[in-house]
């Protein structure tokens, strides 16, 4: 199922019928059951993926391993009442990343555990990324060093496949800016050229080859290219279709591939749509899906404060939470204090994201839940702090449950997703 769903992207692609899938790049436990509740209510197949910072073999930021991560996944849809055979995991920018502060070879032994871990736990859809320079590499790092590299974890990611019975399929290439996200204000990007497209897939199929694992690179599915999408802390790129009408037609070039776009956070169903159909068949979402919890938790937030006013504020606590650790987001936020303190809180970018899984936010979460579980919640506040949501509250559609209102804001994301996908 999960294979036939992968192959059917370039299939269709090559029929000129395409199709997208959204790739939901999130560990928070609010983001993920809400994608799960939105698969298990229009019956599709939902595409998760974490990337090699957030999960590997030593636990990453999340504490989880991959086979910890998928039980977390799992456990979560068997409350929703989601099979797992409709469930798709997936490993993002898979390689030396979260460990190019030493030296390569050390590195890549750490990227190729991490990678085995992987396909062991049954993800099947691997992004290979050795695009990163290590502490003894050169910068720019060469593309035959980078295809050389993404082979070689492909054998490892192989030998783990035979051993699990899996057959997973690979994503390769990187994106422009790097992952991580962009900093205060952008204006524009550069598309990948069509010759730089054409020449990552060459080079990654001739070190496959010279690796002993061509039969593998039968299995890329997609290239990740930039099509021209990015947001900053303060704005976000638009597609435009004329300005990636030569990438995209590259992909007559490319059978058997489809191009996988990052960062399609923010972007208008229309937008979205045209990369669809564009052969941008990947859409991958992740601060986009919690920045639309976060407008949900802190609308719940100040109603919980005008029904009792004595109630600890949630936005509080996140800012004296994000001012004792300020390494997530003071790289990323500029400018003065005040325009600092706004950033911290509503940027695009949402690097608060990083902060809702340390003990203090979940503290902070589970006490406004807590606080409002016996609570009627007027809809006259719904209407003043939760306005998207207000005539679904008031015709009955919605509950005024806190966890159901924290959850539709982010399946609204997925709707939207969902209508450019097919």
């Amino acid at each position: 199922m999960q294979q036939h769903i992968l192959a059917n992207l370039a299939r269709r692609a090559a029929d000129r019928r395409r199709r997208g899938i959204a790739s939901i790049c999130s560990a928070h436990p609010f983001v993920i059951e809400a994608a799960l509740q939105h698969a298990a209510d229009d019956g599709s197949t939902v595409l998760i993926e974490a990337t090699c910072n957030q999960v590997n073999h030593e636990g990453g930021y999340t504490g989880m391993t991959p086979a910890a991560f998928r039980d977390f996944v799992f456990g979560l849809a068997e409350k929703v009442g989601l099979p797992k055979e409709k469930i798709l995991l997936g490993g993002d920018h898979l390689g030396p990343n979260p460990w190019k502060a030493l030296a390569a070879d050390e590195a890549m032994r750490k990227s190729e555990r991490m990678v085995a871990a992987y396909v062991e736990a049954g993800f099947t859809k691997i992004h290979l990324d050795t695009s990163m320079a290590c502490r003894d590499d050169p910068i720019p790092l060469p593309e035959s060093t980078i295809a050389a590299r993404a082979a070689r974890l492909a054998v490892a990611a192989e030998r783990s496949s035979g051993a699990v019975g899996g057959v997973p399929f690979y994503v390769i290439g990187t994106e422009v800016p790097i992952p991580g996200g962009a900093h205060e204000s952008i204006s524009s990007l550069e598309v990948t050229t069509p010759e730089a497209a054409i020449a990552t897939a060459a080079s990654h199929r001739e070190a496959f080859v010279a690796a002993g694992v061509g039969a593998a690179f039968e299995r890329v599915i997609a290239l990740v290219v930039q099509p021209g999408v990015e947001f900053g802390s303060e704005n976000v790129v638009p597609y435009i279709p004329d300005r990636a009408a030569d990438l995209s037609a590259a992909l007559s070039k490319l059978p058997g591939l489809v191009f996988e776009a990052h960062s399609t956070d923010h972007q208008s169903p229309d937008c979205l749509a045209a990369l669809v159909h564009d052969g941008f068949a990947i859409l991958k979402v992740g601060p986009g899906l919690t920045f639309a919890m976060r407008e949900a938790l802190y609308g719940l937030d100040t109603i919980a404060r005008f029904l009792r006013p004595q109630s600890p504020s949630l936005v509080a606590e996140m800012e004296r939470l994000m001012c004792d650790q300020p390494a997530e987001w003071r790289p990323y936020y500029s400018g003065s204090d005040d325009k600092q303190h706004a950033a911290r809180h509503f940027s695009y970018s949402d690097r608060i994201r990083y902060y809702w899984p340390l003990p203090q936010a979940r503290a902070a979460v589970a006490r406004l839940l807590l606080e409002l579980r016996d609570v009627a919640l007027p809809e006259t506040l719904i209407s003043q702090y939760l306005p998207r949501l207000y005539e679904r509250v008031r015709n009955g559609a919605l509950m005024t449950e806190p966890r159901a209102l924290i959850a539709e804001p982010v399946k609204d994301v997925l709707r939207t997703y969902a209508v450019a996908c097919h």
